[in-house]
């Protein structure tokens, strides 16, 4: 029932005595508290007693047909005022015939308004029991059919989502607690749909989860925002975490019997698109990297000196990619640091003056892995931080920033003429497979330019 109607019925009503008075008459206190509850639905309703003479007809009534208690209370059916007369005996005789029948019975049929148009209803109807159980009448409640489809699609739309769907559907009341989870909501999260009920997100959500609250909360107080908002989140999982990125879309749930609006809570929607974000920057990557790697060749074409050219090549290399870069060049079975970036802070590539004085790698350093397998190594200082990446770096004679290391072999005309490295601070994720292809293709070019300059001799 809505709280917003609160008048008295018009229809006359039971007053406990057998006989009927009107709602505007005085009636006793059980009429009125009745006819003010009828009045107060949502739901046009209608009764009969058992000879089909119209008892109660309430407010939505009047509203969907026109014709007010006064006119309708004391009628003999709908005959003559409320339907054709074509269709009179059949409407009266099938709701009359629920009278002896057990449970609710569901009709549509075709009413007339008070101006004369027709109006398609759906009706439930059910029998009343008089004194000692004998049949006493029927009551009878209504909308009309396309409001009623309407409910019963929104219905549906609810119930289809909360069960299953292309999006995850996650209902959030105004503490921030899940109530309602689908099934995509609950394998996206990684668990049960009633595990999470009633949980804090932070349970299962490792990073991300404060812009997922804010994000509710301010639903919550602004109302839905205009365009639905990508968040990467890192989940917690029986087999590890997890890092996902979900596009979520969020509407404010309000009640609809409330005279005013009364936030019920967040109704979040998203979808797993992680596979197709990862797909996307790899593409932006691999796009960056090449016009890096045609820049760097266009420009390295006019120095001169060969070991700027290289230095060249590194500058445009590093963009994004690492934070240093060194260039051992073979002298017999020992390397000779030729080119490197700045110790201390980040800085342009440039010649070294070594002096041919040998780099003091230990055995089993990546760089000498790289030139006894001819392809490229991959290392990192694992999860230590702090003292042991500066011991980890220190013994590989890196920067004592470096904590992720991928060493490329300069190959050109079937010789190996010595090894590229490139180093990431403890801040950024270490080297991956599309990293070492990258780094692989920049030692291709450095490689060539060092053998095409005769640096190292014939």
């Amino acid at each position: 029932m809505s709280a917003s109607r609160s008048e008295t019925a018009s229809a006359a009503v039971p007053d406990g005595s057998g006989t009927e008075s009107a709602g505007g008459g005085g009636p006793e206190p059980g009429g009125g508290l009745l006819a003010a509850l009828l009045d107060g639905m949502d739901a046009a309703l209608c009764a009969f007693d058992a000879d089909g003479v119209v008892t109660h007809w309430n407010r939505e009534a009047e509203r969907i047909l026109g014709w007010p208690a006064e006119e309708a209370v004391g009628r003999h059916g709908f005959a003559g005022w409320a339907v054709r007369a074509a269709d009179a005996e059949e409407i009266h005789g099938r709701l009359m015939a629920v009278m002896d029948a057990p449970g609710r019975h569901v009709h549509e049929f075709a009413l007339l308004r008070k101006d004369g148009s027709r109006v398609l209803v759906r009706t439930q109807s059910a029998g009343v029991r008089g004194a000692g159980g004998a049949p006493g009448g029927v009551y009878c409640a209504f909308s009309e059919v396309h409001a009623q489809i309407d409910l019963e699609r929104s219905i549906a739309l609810s119930e289809a989502l909360s069960e299953d769907g292309t999006w995850g559907v996650v209902l959030v009341d105004v503490d921030l607690r899940p109530t309602v989870v689908n099934s995509y909501a609950a394998r996206a999260l990684g668990t049960g749909r009633a595990t999470l009920l009633g949980r804090p997100f932070g349970e299962l959500i490792v990073q991300g989860v404060e812009e997922l609250e804010g994000a509710l909360q301010h639903v919550l107080a602004e109302g839905a925002p205009a365009g639905p908002a990508e968040m990467w989140v890192t989940l917690r999982t029986p087999e590890g975490e997890r890092r996902r990125c979900w596009r979520s879309g969020f509407l404010r749930l309000s009640s609809p019997l409330a005279e005013e609006p009364v936030p019920l809570g967040v109704g979040w929607l998203f979808q797993d698109v992680t596979d197709a974000k990862l797909a996307e920057q790899d593409a932006d990557r691999l796009r960056f990297r090449s016009n890096q790697l045609h820049r760097a060749s266009r420009t390295a074409a006019e120095y001169e000196d060969p070991m700027e050219a290289v230095a060249c090549h590194l500058d445009f290399a590093l963009a994004g990619f690492a934070d240093h870069a060194l260039v051992d060049l073979a002298a017999g079975d020992r390397l000779v640091r030729a080119v490197a970036t700045p110790t201390g802070s980040p800085g342009p590539a440039a010649p070294v003056a070594a002096g041919g004085i040998p780099v003091r790698y230990p055995a089993g350093h990546p760089a000498l892995q790289a030139v006894d397998r001819i392809g490229s190594v991959r290392a990192s200082a694992g999860a230590g931080t702090g003292a042991r990446a500066e011991e980890w770096a220190a013994e590989r004679q890196w920067p004592p920033d470096a904590a992720h290391a991928l060493c490329a072999v300069l190959r050109s005309r079937g010789r190996t003429l010595g090894v590229l490295t490139f180093l990431r601070g403890p801040t950024r994720p270490a080297f991956e497979r599309p990293d070492a292809a990258y780094a692989e293709s920049v030692a291709v070019r450095v490689g060539v330019v060092l053998d095409l300059a005769g640096v190292l001799g014939d």
